[in-house]
């Protein structure tokens, strides 16, 4: 697999994090919506009790719960996408609003499903809920070496107001390589993605696309001092 066009020193050349830029402008998600969805989930859990969450972007890097047991996986019919957004808060601010990544209709998505510990299950869904975007997750079929498995993946639907899936590559690098917020740069999100999957030897075509469109916009920017 090639070296990444993207590197740390690119990165750099962005501010590390700002200032946490205040709510961002989206209808507000009733706190109810979160213990509701967690009941949504658990109640088509399969018989045999285990919660599996599919993995494809900052789950695979920054795990939010507790994982008694991971193997690689395969998604048929969602692909990885930059299509939600803005991101005003957490990875953009209002002046460059971020990018997320989220699964999109069609195509194949290779990662890992997670199974979560069943002792405190409810309470680890919920706060993975409330770090992801307020959209229910989809149950999808992950194959796997051991055998397919049903699992939760946080997608992206059309009709959720967020959805941007309409953007061109160059208009989501232009974001991505401006994009700073309180958890820090798309651009750091984007190059912890690639580096995980590249040791996990998968090579997305549409993230390495990215990555390479994204370095060239960094490159143009001056080295930060200090």
């Amino acid at each position: 697999m090639s070296p990444l066009a993207l590197t740390p020193e690119l990165v750099a050349r962005l501010p590390r994090q700002v200032e946490d830029p205040g709510p961002m402008a989206r209808a507000e998600v009733p706190d109810a919506w979160y213990p509701a969805t967690v009941r949504a989930v658990t109640a088509q859990v399969p018989q045999d009790g285990q919660l599996w969450v599919f993995a494809f972007g900052s789950i695979l890097w920054k795990r939010r719960f507790a994982v008694v047991e991971e193997r690689a996986a395969q998604v048929r019919g969602w692909h990885r996408k930059f299509c939600l957004g803005p991101d005003t808060r957490y990875r953009g601010n209002p002046g460059a609003p971020g990018v997320m990544l989220s699964l999109d209709r069609g195509g194949q998505c290779r990662g890992m499903v997670l199974r979560m510990d069943s002792d405190g299950r409810d309470a680890a869904l919920e706060d993975l809920l409330r770090h992801e975007p307020p959209v229910p997750p989809a149950w999808v079929r992950a194959q796997t070496p051991q055998g397919e498995v049903r699992a939760i993946a946080f997608v992206t639907r059309k009709a959720f107001e967020g959805y941007c899936g309409q953007l061109c590559e160059a208009e989501v690098a232009d974001r991505l390589a401006s994009a700073v917020g309180m958890w820090g740069s798309m651009a750091e999100y984007l190059h912890n993605t690639v580096t995980h999957l590249q040791v996990m030897g998968i090579k997305d075509a549409y993230l390495w696309r990215m990555q390479a469109l994204v370095a060239e916009r960094l490159a143009r920017l001056p080295r930060r001092c200090g």
